[in-house]
């Protein structure tokens, strides 16, 4: 009887021993493997100091293809505030030189800027005039005149377009991004007040941060300014004839009473365009504008001025007839040649590289 009670506490010992091994054995690798978890948790949302995003995800959302990411309400941002680095620059106290037709013509020879070889190279050259000539309306040559006002539209629009892209090349990288550095933040919170997005809304950032096709860009310029010879144009660099309640302006000669707004007068060309990108990106009334570019976006299309003019009838009174004229400067005068167009690096440029 001792032999069979020894040999069964010996059976139950060896049971409990290996119990043992086992339950500790447990522990351990669950100990190694909770604990790498709970510090890279700890690390990411109380220890990191920079701003977290999950951008990643809001990235494969963006990028759907199936579906079309439109924008959010957006803020109620006035002119000034919209507008505030351009105001700013609009103060600036530098005097520009107003050149004569002549003296721009023989800069262009100089340089060798023709619209035949930007049509063939998609290159323009960095030619900047800040001022229209007066003269400009002097030149009885229909076709001598559009030449000249688009060869010095055209690289201030492509350069602001070049601004854009940058941008949005920026956003891009920051959205692909688990978290975003201080300098990173500090970036896109500009860009959320110059945009009048609300904060961390990346998406409706997206849709607005986008490029405006040269060709419309150019019709417009042409059909607000009578192809460069305007009042708002010669006197206030106003190359698209944007509305202003608040900043300086030049007061249309046959408004109606009680209505108290000025055409937006600018120090030279370059913030005119500028001011005019920032209006199609970021007012409500183009909307649709917006909404058509991110779907040709999501389609890996081209940016199409003709398709895109389509949402332009608020922008004057006249509507429809309005988007029917655009479309004819735009197919008369071949100005989808330049959407493609390229500003080759300025002097300045190459100097910084050196």
């Amino acid at each position: 009887m001792k032999k069979i009670k020894k040999k069964g506490f010996l059976k139950n010992r060896g049971l409990n021993i290996v119990s043992r091994f086992f339950l500790s054995a447990f522990f351990v690798i669950s100990f190694f493997y909770i604990t790498p978890l709970f510090i890279n948790f700890a690390d990411k949302n109380f220890n990191n100091k920079e701003f977290t995003n999950n951008s990643k995800n809001i990235l494969n959302d963006t990028l759907n293809k199936d579906k079309l990411i439109e924008e959010d309400s957006a803020l109620e941002s006035d002119e000034i505030d919209l507008l505030y680095d351009i105001l700013e620059e609009n103060n600036s106290e530098i005097n520009l030189v107003r050149y004569t037709t002549s003296e721009i013509d023989s800069l262009f020879k100089e340089v060798n800027y023709n619209l035949k070889e930007v049509r063939d190279t998609k290159l323009v050259k960095p030619v900047d005039i800040g001022l229209l000539p007066n003269e400009i309306k002097k030149i009885e040559n229909t076709k001598k005149r559009k030449n000249m006002f688009i060869k010095i539209v055209l690289p201030l629009i492509v350069k602001e377009n070049n601004k854009i892209r940058i941008d949005r090349k920026r956003l891009f990288t920051i959205l692909n991004k688990n978290s975003n550095t201080d300098i990173e933040k500090k970036w896109l919170e500009k860009k959320y007040k110059q945009y009048g997005v609300r904060k961390n809304d990346l998406h409706t950032l997206k849709v607005r941060m986008d490029e405006i096709p040269v060709s419309l860009a150019i019709a417009q310029a042409a059909k607000e300014t009578g192809w460069g010879t305007s009042r708002f144009a010669l006197k206030g660099n106003a190359l698209f004839g944007q509305w202003t309640w608040s900043g300086e302006g030049l007061k249309p000669k046959n408004a109606d009473e009680g209505k108290d707004h000025k055409v937006m007068k600018f120090h030279s060309l370059q913030l005119s365009v500028r001011a005019y990108l920032r209006n199609l990106n970021t007012h409500s009334t183009y909307k649709n504008l917006r909404k058509a570019r991110t779907e040709l976006r999501n389609k890996n299309k081209p940016l199409d001025s003709i398709i895109l003019s389509e949402h332009l009838d608020k922008y004057a009174e006249t509507g429809n007839q309005y988007i029917e004229v655009l479309q004819k400067i735009i197919l008369q005068n071949n100005l989808k040649d330049f959407d493609e167009a390229r500003l080759l690096p300025s002097s300045k440029d190459l100097e910084s590289l050196i």
